[in-house]
């Protein structure tokens, strides 16, 4: 059951994602994300991975994984657009 739960909860965290990354890869208006912002979650995606991975925990890994893809795009189009 709480398997369930955490694939529930990677997939609403990151869908949510989703609509930012669409809309900056579309506009290349990247002035309203924060840098730091960004760079940071970034960092924590990728140690949350880490964590997963560590602890063999599918749900963890599948959504942090998807995350990181997805906050690497819009870390990327900050940096290339701005």
């Amino acid at each position: 059951m709480l398997n369930i739960i955490g694939m529930i909860a990677g997939l609403l965290t990151t869908l949510s994602f989703l609509p930012q990354v669409v809309k900056t890869l579309k506009t290349h208006s990247t002035k309203d994300l924060s840098l730091t912002m960004y760079t940071l979650f970034t960092c924590g995606v990728l140690m949350w991975l880490i964590y997963g991975i560590g602890l063999r925990q599918l749900p963890i890994i599948i959504a942090n994984s998807v995350t990181l893809v997805l906050a690497f795009l819009l870390l990327f189009a900050k940096i290339k657009y701005k």
